[in-house]
């Protein structure tokens, strides 16, 4: 029997400065990213990752190919508090674009700007 799975098991966010995409996600979320290592000719950090708990984990990644875009692919981070992170964003030089919104039974949304120019979007239940 095929185990069930979520339908995101990893993402990459592509940064052109490592150094300031790890302090803008350490700062603004609170996370401890890996330091960077280089690997199949990509520089890499890695999101902490818990295989027990639910949800996908993935890294930031800068090479070829690897463009930071506002276009493409958004990245739903899961936080405590909506407002509290918006703030921590905007102190680390990223950008709220649409603040905390209601998505009905599902929660609360926001959609902001990484450092890096990256879209990127917060979830949380309230």
């Amino acid at each position: 029997m095929a185990q069930k799975k979520n339908a995101v098991g990893w993402f990459e966010i592509p940064v052109a400065n490592m150094k300031r995409s790890m302090a803008f996600y350490e700062s603004a979320f609170g996370y401890k990213l890996d330091k960077p290592i280089e690997m199949m000719g990509f520089e890499m950090s890695f999101f902490p990752m818990d295989s027990t708990a639910a949800g996908a984990s993935g890294s930031l990644i800068r090479g070829e190919g690897y463009t930071p875009s506002h276009e493409g692919a958004l990245v739903y981070f899961s936080v405590d508090n909506i407002e509290e992170t918006e703030i921590k964003i905007v102190k680390n030089k990223g950008k709220v674009y649409k603040p905390k919104f209601s998505i009905g039974q599902h929660g609360f949304i926001s959609i902001c700007e990484d450092a890096e120019g990256n879209r990127i979007a917060l979830h949380s239940m309230n």
